[in-house]
């Protein structure tokens, strides 16, 4: 959705309810659906944000993790919900994956929801255990190369970003490793504990901490190193060119919401990014990079997203779970 059509759709639903007085609104507890299980960094995010939302908004702001699909089960229930602004969600990078990924989900991405704000980016981290031997991403690729498709890599679902990533990487460095996917970052991130994994793939927060600790960290897929890890090599600088993959976090909410209640709904988030607490827990522990974009910006962003990632997924010809 360009950003001309993100504002005539805003003023249509405007105008369609002439009788809509911003002071009428919330009218209730507002929900944010999480579409993804506990524990991972959608559902942190959104966490570390509701009670900043609360306390500007005046209501409760309620978390409902609807998991599955890679995101898309929580945000076909988006979809279906009034469009009174009681109902956002929280979505991933995932989100623009998944009209090419899934043929039947439910909704319309560009029509039934609405870019509300780009939150963040950050790189995704390849990781190993600290069992493991390897010191470098060199060291991994080699092994690759002398064994494949023995090696492994765990993602937050098929079709996910790291997913998509490590495709890219294999074509590009002519190695061979097998994915296991799992149903969000929690899970997975467990499993990257316990060692079940030759290759956890994921962001810093979707890692949970683990990185320094458990996990060594590899590689970042950003095309420049991140602030948060400025002696950890890129994927280019590690011999395999061409990969510039950030993973976000945004907040859509349902089309027709009228136009005073996305704005100040986008003015409660942005509140909450500038508390100083919630920017220094999403700068530092998780790695990320803040945005606070615009809808208009975060619209742009979201069209480029789904047209790079649509001609990965044909490419590859990557089927959902």
């Amino acid at each position: 959705m360009t950003s001309r059509r993100i504002l005539l759709g805003l003023a249509a639903a405007t105008l369609a309810r002439p009788a809509f007085a911003q002071a009428s609104w919330p009218s209730g507890p507002i929900r944010i659906i999480a579409p993804f299980p506990p524990g991972g960094s959608v559902d942190t995010i959104t966490r570390l944000l509701q009670p900043h939302l609360s306390a500007d908004l005046g209501v409760p702001v309620v978390i409902e993790n609807r998991p599955g699909a890679s995101g898309a089960i929580g945000t076909a229930a988006l979809a279906r919900s009034p469009a009174d602004g009681q109902t956002w969600a929280m979505v991933f990078d995932t989100h623009a994956v998944n009209p090419a990924l899934i043929a039947n989900l439910g909704f319309d991405t560009r029509r039934d929801v609405i870019p509300v704000m780009l939150v963040g980016t950050s790189p995704m981290l390849i990781t190993t255990h600290n069992s493991r031997p390897w010191r470098s991403l060199q060291d991994v690729v080699a092994a690759a190369k002398a064994r494949p498709d023995t090696l492994t890599y765990g993602s937050i679902g098929n079709g996910s970003l790291a997913h998509l990533t490590m495709s890219l990487m294999q074509k590009a460095g002519d190695f061979r490793v097998v994915h296991v996917p799992y149903r969000g970052g929690g899970p997975m991130s467990a499993a990257a504990a316990a060692g079940e994994l030759d290759m956890p793939m994921a962001t810093n927060a979707g890692l949970g901490g683990q990185v320094g600790v458990t996990l060594r960290p590899l590689a970042q897929t950003g095309a420049r190193r991140s602030a948060l890890f400025p002696d950890l090599p890129t994927v280019a600088e590690s011999g395999i060119p061409g990969i510039d993959s950030l993973a976000w976090w945004a907040v859509i909410g349902r089309a027709g919401v009228p136009e005073p209640v996305l704005r100040r709904f986008h003015a409660a988030l942005a509140k909450a990014l500038a508390v100083p607490e919630v920017r220094t827990r999403l700068s530092g522990p998780l790695g990320i990079d803040v945005v606070g974009s615009t809808p208009e910006a975060f619209g742009a962003f979201l069209d480029a997203q789904i047209a790079t990632w649509a001609q990965v997924v044909r490419e590859n010809n990557i089927r959902p779970d």
